[in-house]
């Protein structure tokens, strides 16, 4: 039903200046403002698909329930549509999963869902829609092989996040399958560490007790190792991380043995690298005043996409719009806050500056052009444009 619901999804989510700016190639001068636009940026391929299956699926059963196991993605305006298309999002405040049986439809988002999850999804015969990402799910493939072969999956990511646990719950599907979480180098190297010399067996268990699979013995399950990340992660780190642990045991059991104890792959998702990557083409190329990043305060790209921007030049990540208040205040995220919904906007004052300004403007993978737009002509407003 993908032509059915073509029309209102153009219509909720595109931009015609979004459009003009990339034809007159990602850059666009107007009065005082010349603004640079990030050649890859928004919506991915994975969320575009998971956005357009929602809607097909609101379309295709319209009299029956139709309900997402969480958001969709990581945006709060692209949740709040589908929400207001009578789409239920079971993990909202008074939501009733437990009422859900045969004649009840149930989205899975592009994070994918936990394998218990979707057995009790399947057990209660509910008409399934998958939208996972098929990035995420190549992280899926090689976790599974890992824990077939017996190696311990170090997965690169942040343990609450329903990508990771999806991920984490892969590994675990078999008899020798197990799971340590790292969410920065800083906790690979306790890890690292640990394989070097051995250590306090039960500090180390407290340090990891919710990142951690059932049963995890860091003095066995720390002898063979795969790595493996959250899609959207900053791609360096994850990279950084896999040599952190190939050296560790390099270190600890010789060179000859790495091979039979050490792999890895890279999944890191090609929109996240892409993004990522276009972002640093253009600090290299332009020199910005300043940076926006547009996305959701609880999308990890985004975040990792600000967290680059702010290592070059001065960064807002700002959740929508309405975040530019006027030339004298701008609400936004605190680069390095953790990246939950929670997060509370932090207000700088005086941040434009007067005369000749030059901004770069990105978006994360889960924000539509239309607030890319939108955040656009409010630019040009407050330059008074």
């Amino acid at each position: 039903m993908k032509a059915a619901v073509a029309a209102e999804l153009a219509a909720s989510y595109d931009s015609a200046i979004v459009d003009e700016i990339r034809a007159e190639g990602f850059v666009q001068t107007r009065g005082r403002l010349t603004l640079h636009l990030a050649r890859e940026f928004g919506f991915c391929y994975g969320v575009d698909r998971a956005v357009d299956y929602a809607y097909q699926t609101r379309k295709r059963f319209p009299d029956k329930r139709v309900c997402l196991t969480g958001e969709i993605i990581h945006n709060p305006h692209v949740n709040d549509r589908l929400r207001a298309q009578g789409i239920e999002i079971l993990t909202d405040p008074g939501a009733d999963a437990g009422s859900l049986g045969p004649d009840d439809v149930v989205i899975l988002p592009a994070f994918g869902v936990s394998i218990s999850e979707l057995a009790s999804l399947e057990a209660r015969g509910c008409t399934l829609v998958d939208t996972t990402c098929g990035s995420v799910l190549n992280v899926w493939k090689n976790v599974r092989r890992y824990a077939q072969d017996g190696f311990t999956s170090v997965i690169h990511g942040k343990v609450k996040h329903e990508e990771t646990r999806a991920t984490a719950s892969q590994a675990i599907q078999f008899p020798n399958g197990h799971f340590l979480v790292v969410l920065d180098e800083a906790e690979a190297q306790i890890a690292c560490d640990y394989i070097r010399h051995g250590g306090n067996r039960a500090a180390f268990l407290a340090r990891f007790a919710a990142a951690v699979s059932p049963g995890f013995d860091p003095d066995i399950h720390l002898q063979r190792v795969g790595c493996a990340n959250q899609t959207t992660m900053l791609m360096t780190e994850s990279l950084a991380i896999g040599e952190m642990f190939r050296a560790a045991m390099t270190e600890r059991y010789g060179a000859p043995e790495t091979a039979t104890r050490f792999r890895a792959f890279d999944t890191i998702c090609s929109a996240t690298q892409e993004r990522q990557d276009a972002v640093l083409a253009m600090l290299a190329e332009e020199p910005l005043q300043l940076m926006v990043v547009i996305g959701g305060y609880n999308s990890s790209n985004t975040c990792n996409l600000a967290r680059i921007c702010a290592d070059k030049v001065l960064t807002f990540h700002i959740a929508d719009p309405d975040c530019l208040v006027s030339p004298q205040e701008i609400r936004h995220r605190p680069i390095g806050a953790p990246s939950t919904a929670a997060t509370k906007d932090t207000v700088t004052l005086d941040w434009l500056p007067a005369g000749p300004l030059t901004i770069g403007l990105t978006a994360g993978a889960s924000t539509p052009n239309n607030l890319v737009g939108q955040a656009i002509r409010r630019l040009q407003e407050l330059a008074g444009e």
